[in-house]
């Protein structure tokens, strides 16, 4: 067995717990079913984890950074220079994801997946760069096939080096310009849904820009007629799409949850269902983002997001904030009284 094919013999989530679990929620301090979706998460993670009290503490959050050779051909409102700037802003905890990591008690770890820009002097900054940058999407593919494969193994790997350092959750990140196009040709192919319902703003556009986005996308899609999980990353995606996909994997394969982010992450997790789809039992997927295509792509997967906050943001934003929800949801097996001790001192 190929380490790539390893990677993808996802076990199916032992259901032998269900029941206990089920059994364990009905039986607290409340009327039952009374605290919804929080005791559907609640169970999930204790399938995941396989034990009736399933916690929360280590979180991480993985932010894989990648350029994408089609914003050469004008799908994104910024450079791609600025995929730089945004890695220096994590390194010195001044983006948005560090700021809200801080208030749910996770760690950053960056990640140059594929930053066009040699950043081997950035302190903090994992490295593990595939290529600088993909090829543009709309005139060749994107990657190689070798290119793909270490992408996903190295993915995996920095998943499994969280996990070995304690990580009891991984939340998936990202930021690289351009990468809602790359996303949008991935959920066009793999959801499978038209393109037209795939394509939306990303970090910004005019109408002009927009319909410039839409025309080259469509120049892409009608390329390669790929359809096929690997062969798709391989036409369209980008090296931190397929490290989100690769890290998925990894956790999953360890048992250890996964919260996707919004419309990239999804299609990263898209991608990791694709390829081997008993990992969709490890994911939680954290909102709805704002994107166009979202909530078509969360229903591919049979996803229900925990959070509707109009997001767009990206960096695993929304991921962080749902990690408070998956504590809550932990201190309801661990924390809360027993309806029948409650009784028992009323009577």
């Amino acid at each position: 067995m190929t380490e790539l094919t390893e990677l993808f013999s996802v076990p199916p989530l032992d259901q032998g717990l269900r029941e206990p679990l089920r059994q364990a929620l009905d039986g607290k301090a409340k009327p039952v079913g009374a605290l919804g979706r929080i005791e559907d998460l609640a169970l999930t993670l204790g399938l995941i984890q396989q034990t009736l009290r399933p916690t929360v503490t280590q979180p991480v959050l993985l932010v894989f950074a990648g350029d994408h050779g089609l914003t050469r051909s004008g799908v994104a409102a910024y450079p791609s220079g600025v995929t730089v700037a945004m890695v220096d802003t994590l390194l010195t905890g001044r983006a948005s994801a560090n700021a809200f990591a801080g208030v749910v008690g996770a760690e950053v770890q960056v990640i140059d997946a594929g930053v066009a820009a040699d950043l081997s002097d950035r302190a903090g900054l994992i490295q593990a760069k595939v290529a600088s940058g993909t090829k543009d999407a709309s005139v060749e593919p994107a990657m190689t096939r070798d290119q793909a494969e270490a992408a996903l193994l190295e993915g995996a790997a920095m998943a499994r080096a969280a996990i070995d350092d304690g990580a009891d959750v991984i939340a998936l990140g990202e930021m690289g310009i351009g990468n809602s196009a790359s996303a949008a040709l991935l959920m066009h192919r793999l959801a499978p849904a038209p393109l037209a319902d795939c394509v939306g703003q990303g970090a910004g556009h005019s109408p002009e820009g927009m319909a410039r986005k839409q025309a080259v996308l469509a120049r892409a899609a009608a390329r390669s007629g790929a359809t096929a999980p690997m062969e798709v990353l391989t036409q369209f995606g980008g090296f931190e799409i397929a490290m989100m996909a690769g890290a998925l994997l990894g956790a999953a394969k360890a048992g250890v949850p996964v919260v996707v982010d919004g419309f990239i992450g999804s299609a990263a997790a898209l991608l990791a269902i694709r390829l081997a789809p008993n990992a969709r039992g490890y994911c939680i997927f954290a909102h709805a983002s704002a994107e166009a295509g979202h909530r078509r792509m969360l229903q591919a997967v049979e996803a229900q997001p925990l959070l509707g906050l109009d997001m767009r943001l990206g960096e695993g934003t929304g991921a962080l904030l749902a990690v408070p929800l998956l504590k809550a949801a932990c201190a309801l097996l661990s924390d809360v009284a027993e309806l029948k001790d409650i009784l028992e001192a009323a009577r």
